[in-house]
């Protein structure tokens, strides 16, 4: 069993700077890409950052020059800072992980979601 625990929402200033983290556990075999999405309420869920295999990176445009997405292959973790948040980043975000387990089913895992709130 494959388990992702996310930590580091919560309330934060416009302006202000947050860093949420994904730990994944369990039965992993191999993990081959980690990623945060968010939604926000009435919108769709959406990519916000994925880290890949060999370190590749994608932002969406939303965040590009913001937020900064990298891991910990040791730890199968993976960090998401956000800087100079806007109200507009307000979402619950989801961390989701590909994972191959030790017997060899690859599956696309999720973390139970944290809020995240931008306001004065």
């Amino acid at each position: 069993q494959v388990q992702l625990v996310e930590s580091g929402g919560g309330l934060v200033q416009p302006g202000g700077s947050l860093r949420l983290s994904c730990v994944a556990s369990g039965t992993i075999f191999s993990i081959a890409a980690m990623s945060w999405y968010r939604q926000a309420p009435g919108s769709q869920r959406e990519l916000v950052a994925a880290f890949g295999t060999g370190g590749t990176t994608n932002y969406a445009d939303s965040v590009k020059g913001r937020f900064t997405i990298s891991g910990d292959n040791a730890k199968n973790t993976v960090y998401l800072q956000m800087n100079s948040m806007k109200p507009e980043d307000t979402a619950v975000y989801y961390c989701n992980a590909d994972v191959t387990t030790s017997l060899g089913i690859r599956f696309y895992y999720w973390g139970q979601g944290t809020q995240v709130t931008v306001f004065s």
